[in-house]
């Protein structure tokens, strides 16, 4: 996204994917046409539900339930692979804050005009966003 002279950006972090979505839903029924959804992470792994779908029981590697990098090819990447397994978020061994995934790595960019900055605002914290 490119902002115009006139335009604000606000960047959301959200503790999952379904709070997210609400806000954004929220914000486009308020006429937020500018909206962006994105996940973050640590190590450059994308989320892809076709293999981190544990209820579907697709969930083929520990790391891609824990850091989304289920996809990463198993006979190409080993050595990636390897070095996400040993992150202490896989394990369930994760300190308070240390950024497993899940904790707010769930982005939503909005851009507005200055006026409606603060309705944004109000949108994204009732959703559980924060800024």
């Amino acid at each position: 996204m490119r902002l115009e002279r006139d335009e604000r950006s606000l960047l959301a972090y959200f503790p999952s994917s379904t709070r997210a979505q609400e806000a954004i839903n929220a914000l486009q029924e308020a006429g937020i046409r500018e909206v962006q959804f994105d996940r973050v992470g640590r190590f450059g792994t994308r989320y892809n539900d076709q293999y981190n779908n544990p209820l579907a029981n697709q969930a083929s590697t520990i790391t891609g339930l824990s850091l989304y990098s289920a996809d990463i090819n198993p006979l190409v990447k080993t050595d990636t692979r390897a070095l996400l397994a040993a992150d202490p978020s896989v394990s369930g061994v994760g300190l308070k804050n240390y950024g497993v995934a899940g904790n707010e790595g769930f982005l939503v960019t909005v851009v507005t005009s200055p006026e409606r900055v603060d309705e944004v605002r109000e949108i994204i914290e009732a959703h559980g966003g924060r800024l």
